[in-house]
């Protein structure tokens, strides 16, 4: 396992070794003592998401609060551009957004510890995304941040119009609205 720092200091991708052979390929997705040893950190996974999109969806940007979930995010089929938001008002880098293609052919994992948004958009279906969370879902804890707004300004690989969300992602709240509500991290 190859851990890649990014913009952002604690988002992390994550290159498994791959074994190739005539068969095909083999693949060690997770194993705690590496990611301990490359993390710093203990990562115990209380629950796995699996969801299937067509082209042009967008899920997100959800995170939950005060459960927050650290995701171990991977495309199993199709591409996707992944993206998380640091909403930990402390931090130096809230509302900094990063994003990254992730793809059955490239392999890569993308960690995203609590306190930040995460979403997705599929730029090839189907697209399987498995993502492993250090918390347990709680849907009355669950929030989401509109994907468009200006304030954290994500530049989507996809345009508008070929956008395809939820109502409940399209009816989602801008970031000032969630600090005047109180649904952003300390």
């Amino acid at each position: 396992m190859q851990l890649l720092d990014t913009a952002h200091p604690d988002i992390k991708i994550i290159e498994n070794k791959r074994f190739d052979d005539k068969r095909g390929w083999f693949s060690e997705l997770y194993r705690s003592d590496d990611l301990i040893l490359s993390l710093g950190r203990e990562l115990n996974f209380v629950q796995s998401n699996l969801s299937s999109s067509g082209a042009g969806v967008l899920r997100g940007l959800h995170y939950q609060l005060p459960f927050a979930q650290g995701k171990l995010v991977r495309c199993l089929s199709g591409v996707i551009w992944d993206v998380a938001v640091d909403l930990r008002q402390s931090s130096p880098y809230f509302t900094k957004s990063f994003g990254t293609e992730l793809s059955a052919v490239n392999g890569r994992q993308l960690w995203i510890p609590e306190g930040f948004a995460h979403g997705f958009v599929v730029l090839e279906a189907p697209a399987l995304v498995l993502y492993q969370c250090t918390e347990i879902y709680h849907p009355e804890c669950s929030h989401t941040l509109h994907y468009a707004d200006p304030a954290i300004s994500i530049s989507w690989p996809v345009s508008p119009g070929k956008i395809i969300l939820s109502s409940g992602d399209a009816a989602a709240p801008v970031l000032e609205e969630l600090r005047s509500s109180g649904l952003l991290f300390a």
